[in-house]
């Protein structure tokens, strides 16, 4: 997905600083995207669990950018989560404090040049507690009302933030599962909606228009009724 999105913002004219944990292991996508789009593409190590190098990695950036995009997804077993805090407290850094905190570090460098937009990829796993993924959901839940936050924080700033909310995506991460196709985008959706989203300054997308209505039912199911669901 982040490739994707990655590739959307180069065919969009934008030079791309790729992060990611061995981020030397992405030299094929850096030229793929060099070459296709004719944009500046840079590779730079960054782990989203290592907090204290948040400042000099932004630091290390050739430029501050102008769009940031946080892709961090670990969805992990959810009996697993139930079981074992510490794979609980490792999906709950992945998906929540790691991205809150590098947003939050940026939000502030943004702030005080006075431009920029931040987006958060987040999950409709937040819109509501599920039984079958409630540990994930959680994280993804504070993640969204932590842009939320930002977002309102920053309205006079200059600065833009953008939550994306995709559904299911056919990556690697669902691999295996019985999707159903109606509610499933590819990356390419996703990355288009959030350049579209970016240029028109929306505040929250789902990348499939069918998940406002999914997500608005499900937000307004009566508990009783919700605790006898199998979702």
């Amino acid at each position: 997905m982040g490739q994707a999105i990655a590739h959307a913002f180069a065919a969009a004219g934008h030079p791309i600083q790729l992060a990611a944990r061995g981020a030397a292991g992405l030299d094929t996508v850096q030229t793929d995207l060099a070459l296709r789009h004719g944009v500046d593409v840079t590779l730079h190590e960054f782990d989203v669990l290592d907090s204290n190098g948040f400042g000099g990695f932004v630091d290390g950036l050739p430029a501050l950018p102008g769009v940031a995009v946080s892709v961090v997804g670990y969805m992990g077993e959810q009996a697993e989560n139930e079981q074992d805090q510490a794979q609980a407290a490792l999906m709950m850094r992945t998906n929540f404090e790691g991205p809150a905190g590098i947003l939050a570090l940026l939000a502030n460098r943004f702030e005080a040049r006075g431009s920029g937009t931040l987006v958060g990829v987040s999950s409709v796993a937040g819109d509501r507690g599920r039984a079958t993924n409630y540990v994930y959901g959680s994280a993804k839940a504070g993640f969204t009302a932590f842009l939320s936050g930002l977002r309102n924080r920053l309205a006079k700033k200059g600065v833009h933030v953008v939550t994306v909310l995709p559904g299911f995506v056919n990556t690697a991460m669902t691999e295996g599962l019985d999707l159903p196709e109606k509610l499933t985008a590819e990356p390419s959706e996703v990355g288009a909606a959030v350049v579209k989203a970016v240029q028109k300054g929306r505040n929250v997308i789902y990348v499939r228009r069918i998940w406002w209505l999914v997500m608005a039912i499900i937000r307004n199911i009566p508990e009783p009724v919700f605790k006898k669901l199998k979702l």
